[in-house]
């Protein structure tokens, strides 16, 4: 059987403005041209998946319901543009500044890669053809640890990107990111 070909992508600074500890759809901002990206992506066959860490939960500032509506709206808006977004993972825990049953140390929060081994077994993914985008360096580790192509975006201002691996690719945006794959395709 065929595999299929996925893109991974973080969601808080990769898909839409970091604003802390964000949860509802009102508070929302795609990072610019994000939409448009995610299009670009679809329209080149990959699968979108987000994987996403929300310590929020495990901090008691919001539950997993509210995370879940915001997905559920989120998922809504692209569909009027013809995007679809095929799962949104989450991990809801942390490891120190969780509560209860939320303060774990788990497989899932990157920079685990356990959200993308899931959808690469639930998807039928080739990690070979795939990618994971994010902004933060935990993101670019779930990746590597997933022997998925990373991509880290210059979204943030805190990350010294000369140190970086040399096989963790490097891009201004989303956009960028999608622009330079769709030229790839076409070549």
């Amino acid at each position: 059987m065929k595999k299929n070909k996925a893109i991974f992508l973080d969601r808080d600074g990769t898909i839409n403005i970091d604003k802390d500890y964000m949860y509802r759809i009102e508070d929302f901002e795609f990072e610019p041209k994000a939409d448009e990206a995610l299009k670009i992506l679809n329209d080149l066959g990959y699968i979108l998946i987000v994987v996403t860490n929300q310590s929020g939960i495990a901090r008691g500032y919001y539950t997993e319901q509210d995370v879940q509506t915001l997905h559920e709206n989120l998922s809504k808006i692209l569909k009027e543009k013809n995007i679809n977004i095929s799962k949104f993972y989450y991990c809801p825990h942390h490891p120190t500044k969780g509560i209860g049953e939320y303060k774990l140390d788990c497989f899932c929060r990157k920079p685990y890669p356990g959200m993308i081994l899931k959808g690469i077994e639930e998807f039928n993914i080739d990690p070979s053809l795939s990618f994971m985008i994010g902004d933060k360096l935990s993101d670019v580790e779930a990746g590597l640890k997933a022997n998925v192509t990373s991509v880290i975006l210059k979204t943030r201002n805190d990350i010294d990107f000369s140190s970086l691996s040399e096989n963790i690719l490097i891009f201004d945006s989303l956009y960028d990111f999608a622009i330079n794959l769709k030229k790839l395709n076409n070549n």
